[in-house]
């Protein structure tokens, strides 16, 4: 039976989803991140870092 997601599971999970919608758009040419807080900007930075944290925490989880 799977185990009930703790808040952090969540946010993380949501934000891999972020990441992974992005790629796909990125992949067709557009980059939503970087539409919305402007390329390179300290806000893009944050989010590209808490979805490549959030992909480490994932990891971690998968193999408890």
């Amino acid at each position: 039976m799977a185990q009930k997601l703790s808040t952090l599971g969540w946010i993380t999970r949501i934000l891999i989803v972020i990441g992974a919608l992005n790629w796909g758009l990125v992949s067709l040419g557009y980059n939503l991140v970087d539409s919305l807080f402007g390329a390179g900007s300290i806000i893009a930075t944050i989010v590209y870092a808490l979805v490549g944290l959030s992909g480490i925490w994932e990891l971690i989880e998968l193999f408890k």
